[in-house]
């Protein structure tokens, strides 16, 4: 599976972005996906998770009514809308994408099989 994350730029405080990831290769449709942030100098940080056979979601706390993810079956994609965006939300954005089952755990880099190059997102004040 190949991931390509897109969708990032320069944005004010308040604005939104709507990230997009879409694979190759496979369909979605056998994987979870994440999305997850990093800033330089940082450990990756986990963003949010779907479920994909059951659309189930699991939102970090930082951005919990701010952020929702969604996919697209027929392109093969998911979606990161970013809604209220504060300076704290810039970083690199990946998404990644796992085996379904692959863990209970879904906040760890580590329970991840694919992941894409990372789009940068840019939230001024």
């Amino acid at each position: 599976v190949q991931l390509q994350a897109s969708g990032g730029g320069l944005v004010q405080a308040g604005g939104s972005l709507r990230l997009s990831c879409a694979a190759s290769g496979r369909t979605f449709s056998n994987y979870d996906m994440g999305w997850f942030r990093q800033v330089p100098g940082k450990e990756r940080e986990f963003v949010v998770f779907i479920k994909w056979s059951t659309g189930k979601t699991t939102y970090a706390d930082s951005v919990k009514g701010r952020f929702t993810i969604s996919r697209d079956d027929a392109k093969n994609a998911v979606h990161l809308q970013m809604n209220s965006l504060k300076p704290e939300d810039t970083a690199v954005y990946y998404c990644a994408a796992r085996y379904p089952g692959r863990s209970s755990v879904v906040d760890s880099t580590q329970v991840y099989d694919y992941w894409g190059q990372g789009t940068l997102v840019t939230v001024s004040s």
